[in-house]
């Protein structure tokens, strides 16, 4: 049976695969975070037949990655309330740079390259407020910080890019703390929605009818259409929706 996970893990890898600059390089076609037998943590390349090409170590549990659209670059992302990222040459695995979020920020586990590859976004918390941001690194300048803008919601866990050059971003609508690790502060206030920014602002936020349905990954069509996986916050037993879609300007489906 397909699941939601098999389903969206399945998605990110044919991304990696259609990146035009790596069917030059051949290798890796998927890339993984994983917690080796040792207890500790690592990031694997492999190739299209599952074979390993390179494994960088990770200070602490890693989540995604994004995949430059024309290099053979990527950052893999720590996971929730985690703060570092690593920049590799997936060529070899050699770490190219760090990346540690700001004081008063927390990655959430991904990023989106943008502008041709220039610029990497990522979903980030600003703790004391609660209130998500999109952190923009200049990729061009060592992933220098260049700034922070709204995310539109409360804990944005993925962004992508659309095929019109804009933004969505998956607000989860879950508060958390470095303080207080991965407890989620305010399920009974939770209100995820989808946020679409256009030039870096937010244009068009559209929220689920039931507020407890985190949007947690989302992957959109040629056409713009967004799919969000869900993740209920209700009883283990409630039968719930575990995937919506949404097309701008009409209902989510």
């Amino acid at each position: 049976m397909l699941t939601r996970r098999t389903f969206l893990a399945s998605s990110g890898a044919a991304s990696l695969l259609a990146v035009p600059g790596w069917a030059v390089v051949g290798t890796p076609a998927f890339l993984a975070a994983a917690r080796k037998t040792t207890g500790k943590y690592a990031l694997f390349g492999l190739d299209s037949t599952g074979q390993i090409t390179f494994r960088v170590p990770l200070p602490d549990r890693g989540h995604a990655a994004a995949v430059h659209p024309e290099r053979a670059v990527a950052v893999a992302f720590a996971r929730r309330p985690g703060t570092f990222a690593l920049v590799l040459d997936c060529t070899t695995g050699a770490v190219i740079s760090r990346l540690t979020a700001p004081e008063g920020r927390h990655f959430y586990g991904h990023g989106a390259f943008i502008d041709g590859g220039r610029v990497l976004v990522t979903t980030e918390n600003d703790y004391a407020s609660g209130a998500g941001r999109i952190g923009l690194w200049d990729a061009e300048d060592g992933f220098t910080r260049m700034g922070e803008v709204a995310s539109g919601g409360i804990g944005p866990h993925e962004v992508i890019r659309l095929p019109n050059g804009g933004l969505a971003v998956a607000n989860g609508g879950l508060r958390t703390h470095p303080a207080t690790g991965r407890e989620k502060l305010n399920i009974p206030t939770m209100q995820p929605n989808l946020a679409y920014l256009d030039d870096l602002r937010v244009t068009e936020t559209v929220e689920l009818d039931d507020p407890k349905l985190s949007i947690r990954h989302i992957a959109a069509r040629a056409d713009g259409a967004v799919a969000m996986g869900l993740q209920s916050q209700r009883d283990p037993d409630s039968r719930v929706a575990m995937l919506a879609i949404h097309t701008r300007g009409t209902p989510v489906q």
